[in-house]
């Protein structure tokens, strides 16, 4: 028998004595990594230094020298920023992988939307938002927008809430009413007591949208993007996350927004496959941000099926990426950053196949970007995070480049977007508070939340829909 040795490391006494420091008297030195910033203005830093002080980043360069940090020596690895998720329906998550082949949206919305969302209690929105949360800090996700799109009652709202608040995940709660079955129509009017109790400061983890659909086909009119919904989330401050905006009645929409004031910076377009080339010019015009989900729409077969990141580029558009649903889906950025590499790589040498033109592609670079500062951008926490820049919140990755699937390193960017998976990601801050140490998320009772899950996933999918 194989006995693990449990004896204590130098990671663990580093990471002790960090914890053992108030938070806001914290300061950390990493030493010696490759520091890829994704601040255009700082680049790529080799054999650099980043101090984080409290819960901000306060210097990078080379050879800083800060007599009471607690030094982490980063030699053999990247620093990069949190990548940031911007549409997840993390409520789902025990149901992760159920129907892996679905192939049309039809299927994914009378299976889950129609039946499986119908049961779930509170506790089981608490319980699968908390798996999703966990499981996106360990792929090195540190900001996650939910679209929690099964508030059923208020309880139903808090417990996805709390659920993002336990974990320390850069949480944004997006909240809509569910598409079918019995709800409390306590939504969109809950937003102000959710606001009031959660999210009272402009200063903290978590932030709060207004989650709609782009039009009436789906769950009627109630749950549709216009100017009722526009009104609530103007008077209350928030930005709008708008879900299954696809083909010509989106883009019908679309631009009706635009006519009617209802488009800007602080709205999010979620897929926007199969739009017409009106609705992207008034997108682009109006400064909309996208959230697209490239193994979603692919995978899954949504309008076109092809990622619209060639649609949003030529219309000025850096969008951000997402996960979407894990019920068929993986649970990470990499394979999102890969997908789309790949898809939209592939299309511009088809289309130019045959001729003397030279195919646009997009490069590693573009969709890290995507997945870290344009995600930011889309969440509208581009001032927080997203990159590694002094006086942005510490949301950052220590990645392993010696490991035996990311050695050597020769191209940083290249090997994050195109080497790297969990297995490599060492540390995961979050505000200047580790999560992730040593390869292991921390302040997890694994056992615990497996049962925990199972119990959720099991009542889930056999109590029979209402």
């Amino acid at each position: 028998m194989i006995v693990p040795d449990t004896r204590p490391t130098a990671a663990d006494a580093t990471l002790a004595r960090i914890r053992s420091l108030p938070a806001d008297r914290r300061r950390i030195l990493f030493t010696g990594a490759t520091i890829v910033t994704m601040d255009p203005a700082l680049g790529v830093i080799d054999r650099g230094d980043l101090l984080v002080d409290g819960d901000t980043i306060t210097a990078v360069g080379h050879h800083l020298d800060v007599a009471d940090a607690v030094v982490v020596d980063a030699t053999g690895t990247i620093l990069s920023p949190g990548f940031v998720d911007t549409h997840r329906h993390a409520w789902e998550a025990q149901l992760r992988r159920i129907m892996p082949d679905v192939d049309d949206l039809g299927g994914y919305v009378m299976a889950t939307l129609a039946g499986y969302a119908t049961v779930y209690r509170p506790e089981d929105m608490y319980t699968g938002t908390r798996l999703a949360a966990l499981t996106a800090i360990d792929s090195g996700i540190t900001t996650m927008l939910d679209f929690s799109h099964n508030s059923r009652t208020r309880d139903h709202s808090d417990a996805a809430v709390q659920a993002l608040l336990d974990t320390g995940i850069r949480g944004v709660h997006a909240s809509m009413g569910p598409h079918f079955g019995t709800w409390d129509q306590q939504w969109p009017g809950d937003l102000t007591r959710l606001k009031d109790r959660y999210f009272s400061s402009d200063d903290q983890l978590l932030t709060l949208r207004l989650a709609a659909l782009a039009t009436a086909e789906i769950a009627g009119p109630a749950l549709a993007y216009g100017p009722e919904l526009a009104s609530v989330a103007e008077d209350l401050g928030i930005g709008v996350s708008v879900d299954a905006v696809f083909g010509t009645a989106s883009s019908e929409a679309v631009l009706r927004w635009a006519e009617g004031g209802l488009l800007g910076p602080d709205v999010t377009l979620i897929h926007s496959t199969g739009l017409t080339a009106e609705a992207w010019k008034a997108m682009g015009e109006t400064g909309t941000t996208v959230a697209l989900a490239p193994t979603s729409d692919a995978q899954i077969g949504l309008e076109t099926a092809i990622p619209a990141v060639d649609e949003a580029l030529a219309a000025g558009i850096r969008p951000g990426l997402s996960i979407d649903v894990e019920v068929a889906l993986a649970s990470d950025m990499f394979t999102q950053m890969r997908a789309l590499h790949t898809v939209q790589r592939m299309r511009a040498v088809n289309a130019a196949h045959g001729t003397d033109r030279r195919p646009s592609r997009i490069t590693t670079h573009d969709v890290l970007d995507f997945a870290t500062l344009q995600g930011a951008r889309t969440n509208g926490l581009a001032d927080t995070t997203g990159s590694l820049t002094p006086g942005k919140k510490a949301d950052l990755l220590v990645v392993r480049a010696e490991d035996l699937n990311t050695m050597p390193l020769n191209d940083p960017i290249g090997t994050l977007v195109l080497g790297s998976d969990a297995r490599n990601i060492s540390a995961v801050l979050i505000n200047g508070e580790p999560r992730k140490w040593n390869g292991q998320v921390l302040d997890v009772d694994l056992p615990t939340l497996r049962t925990e899950v199972r119990a959720s996933r099991d009542y889930v999918v056999n109590t029979p829909a209402p």
